[in-house]
């Protein structure tokens, strides 16, 4: 008898706890994957912190940059480092 209910409700256990374990994973990298982009700023010819660039403030490898030039957030007299989207 103990046996028969096991094989039976097994299968059936085994999806359910597959099923909500890959809805919590799916919710986590959703949620890990979502950063708000920040506008980065490069020096222009005439004003300093002129022209906006869409950045990230993830800590990635590459730096923003747009035509060759690193571009910086405005915070702390436009020093704030800022990465790659």
């Amino acid at each position: 008898m103990k046996t028969t209910f096991l094989k039976s409700t097994m299968p059936f256990a085994l999806v359910a706890v597959m099923g909500i374990s890959g809805a919590f994973l799916t919710t986590s990298m959703q949620s890990a994957t979502k950063a708000a982009p920040k506008t980065g700023y490069v020096n222009s010819a005439q004003l300093p912190c002129n022209v906006p660039v869409s950045c990230n403030t993830i800590p990635r490898p590459q730096m923003c940059q747009a035509n060759g030039q690193q571009a910086f957030g405005k915070d702390n007299n436009c020093q704030e480092i800022l990465y790659r989207p």
